[in-house]
């Protein structure tokens, strides 16, 4: 299990940290076995094409040739191979460290096995790894929870500073959306008794240690198709390297198998190829780092992908609780009698509204709500009454729904105050009527609050071309207020369950990517149903397994985060593809007319960029090819910068950034490298 007093695990270590590149090493070293490197094709024909000049060098070497070039190639080859595979080390040595951190934190947790459900005075011992599916546990304050499971009885207060990093502690209870716990976390008071809903090492934590590790990481669809297209190209180029050999064959002076494996890794594309694997474990990366678990490459992909995004209103476009937003009067009343007899009948209100109403009036109008007087009276709230308020020297304060109140004070509401109360209600906002000795004096307006800056960001979705679509429970007049003031693009009224996942299916049939969130196990077959599904680490037991990604602080607007991490991995990906083919332009006017120049003696005009010698050029190209990986490392695992762009401009950047730039950059790159060579006198 995990102490309660375990870090927080998001915080990333620094690309340059000396301890996390001394773990990456000989992880590097250990990616070198062919058998596991033969997923990249790229690299293991670098692999092989290395073992094979180095062969050729010892061969010379014991023949008494000249071997000193030869060896120098099979170096810069096998260093190749190690940076790419360093690449991926470490991207996954940033998961490994905070796995490590967890794994320290581990402790035995001794759970309290009931021998009855019903009886919680009668349990025994049993070690947390003992524990079955289905088995019942009493869990006590200062107990740590020993597995995940579903609460069934009782309620308590639960620290999950193990899972979120956050030591504020939450409610869970049984039924409702707040029923699930995760194992590791402390109960802090009162106590549960929870059904295990897990295996030994297959917790939410035994899988969240393998995700961050990388452990557990599958190639994505996206990258299994830039797999084969990166083996296509390695294929195409390694016939035309063989068929250089006959072109050069009928010239006279045939190169020789050294030069012509330098040719051929100078020509594949070994920078995305190096670093494919290591941009797809750092997208997973950042989402740990933003504190959502993924539980597979997929989903993040998918994220990038999006079209459609579904949004619940409640607690991710709005606030969530209703706010009081303002008093209207009725004729013959001011807005001073108002705020004063609502302030009276909310004194004993302990809801969000309530202290919304005494909030507002203290900020308005200066009234500043008075300690609930000893010998008031309080009327609570009833789901049969829809009123409350409280009686107090021979005056009765009421608040409540606008009918209830008329009904139950038996009075009359002026044609003036009904038509305010029916703007209120046409603006999506919620009207309460507040009455003093049964006479309506007037209503207070309660709207749910739209959270500041949510329209902005559903403009920039806008402009990604995602269609945003907010789901909610109220009346098509409240949800259309409320879709017009927030700026999404449709919503969804008096929603059902069956009403999300129609919607869902429709925008799929469409072939559009669906994204949502969702909390409780009515939401379960919407977040199976949608492409990326982000469950609440809050939720039920039955959305968090529904769900692909998990928001350990469940935040129902990090939903827009986590679209934007993926389209950062999409970005990523294609920018440094770009980069990499691009590479290519430069290293032909490099190693072609050193090659040829001897058979071919015009081809020396397509020595641009005069370097010194055949050897030097060849030399020169094989290790910019080698270096260029290493100095991309942190591009691919920090990100390229993302922007809410269109595809069209984001093309345009991709070519003018990072394809003019991978076209540019070896020029430069190689040239320095020869001049290095010269002045050293290698070559």
């Amino acid at each position: 299990m995990i102490s309660p007093t375990m870090p927080r695990h998001n915080a990333a270590p620094a690309l340059l940290d000396p301890a996390l590149l001394g773990r990456a090493l000989p992880g590097a070293f250990r990616k070198l076995n062919p058998l596991t490197l033969v997923r990249n094709p790229v690299i293991f024909t670098t692999e092989v094409t290395a073992a094979l000049v180095t062969a050729l060098a010892v061969q010379a070497a014991l023949a008494g040739a000249a071997w000193g070039f030869a060896t120098a190639i099979a170096a810069w080859l096998w260093l190749t191979v190690l940076f790419a595979t360093f690449a991926e080390a470490v991207a996954e040595g940033r998961g490994k460290a905070r796995a490590e951190s967890m794994r320290r934190a581990r402790t035995e947790a001794q759970a309290k096995l009931l021998l009855r459900a019903d009886d919680r005075t009668q349990h025994q011992p049993r070690a947390a790894t003992e524990l079955r599916l289905g088995d019942l546990v009493l869990v006590e304050a200062g107990d740590l929870i020993p597995s995940d499971g579903e609460v069934v009885l009782g309620v308590a207060s639960v620290n999950e500073a193990a899972v979120t990093g956050e030591s504020a502690p939450v409610i869970r209870e049984s039924g409702g959306d707040r029923s699930a716990v995760t194992g590791g976390t402390l109960v802090v008071s009162d106590w549960l008794v929870v059904r295990i809903t897990a295996a030994p090492g297959s917790t939410f934590l035994d899988r969240m240690i393998s995700l961050v590790e990388g452990a557990t990481r599958q190639k994505t669809p996206n990258e299994i198709a830039l797999d084969i297209l990166l083996a296509g190209m390695t294929i195409i180029f390694l016939i035309a390297v063989a068929t250089l050999v006959g072109l050069a064959s009928w010239g006279g002076q045939p190169p020789s198998v050294t030069v012509l494996a330098a040719l051929l890794i100078t020509l594949i594309p070994t920078t995305i190829g190096g670093l494919l694997s290591a941009i797809g474990i750092a997208g997973m990366d950042r989402l740990v780092r933003f504190n959502v678990m993924a539980t597979s490459g997929r989903a993040v992909e998918a994220a990038g992908d999006v079209d459609v995004l579904l949004l619940d209103k409640t607690g991710t476009i709005t606030f969530g609780n209703r706010q009081c937003a303002g008093f209207v009067a009725a004729p013959g009343a001011t807005e001073q009698e108002v705020a004063e007899a609502a302030v009276f009948a909310s004194l004993a209100d302990e809801t969000p509204e309530g202290r919304s109403i005494l909030g507002f009036a203290r900020d308005r109008l200066g009234l500043e709500p008075p300690a609930l007087p000893p010998a008031a009276q309080v009327v609570p709230f009833t789901a049969q009454t829809r009123l409350s308020g409280l009686d107090l020297d021979g005056n009765r304060y009421r608040k409540g729904a606008v009918d209830s109140l008329v009904q139950a004070e038996n009075a009359t509401l002026a044609p003036e105050l009904a038509q305010a109360i029916d703007r209120i209600a046409r603006q999506g906002a919620t009207p309460l009527a507040v009455a003093l000795n049964g006479r309506i004096l007037g209503a207070i307006e309660l709207k749910d609050i739209v959270k500041p800056g949510i329209r902005e960001r559903f403009a920039s979705l806008r402009r990604m071309g995602i269609r945003t679509i907010m789901v909610t429970g109220d009346n098509r007049l409240t949800a259309a207020a409320i879709a017009a003031e927030a700026g999404v693009d449709d919503f969804l009224a008096e929603a059902t369950p069956e009403d999300k996942l129609r919607t869902i299916r429709a925008a799929q049939a469409e072939g559009r990517l669906v994204a949502m969130c969702g909390d409780g196990t009515n939401d379960a077959p919407a977040l199976a149903q949608a492409d990326v599904g982000l469950a609440m680490q809050t939720g039920t037991q039955a959305a968090r397994e529904a769900g692909n990604m998990v928001d350990l602080d469940s935040d129902p607007t990090k939903l827009i985060e986590v679209v934007e991490i993926g389209k950062q991995l999409l970005i990523t990906r294609g920018a440094l593809t770009t980069f990499s083919i691009a590479n290519d332009v430069a290293k032909y006017f490099a190693i072609l007319p050193a090659i040829f120049v001897a058979s071919y003696p015009e081809l020396q005009a397509l020595n641009l960029m005069r370097l010194a010698s055949p050897e030097s050029a060849i030399l020169s190209a094989v290790i910019f090819n080698a270096l260029i990986i290493v100095a991309l490392v942190p591009l691919a695992l920090r990100g390229v910068g993302y922007a809410p762009v269109g595809a069209a401009q984001l093309l345009r950047r991709n070519l003018l950034v990072y394809g003019a730039g991978g076209i540019v950059a070896p020029f430069i790159g190689i040239k320095l490298i020869d001049l290095l060579l010269s002045v050293t006198g290698v070559f």
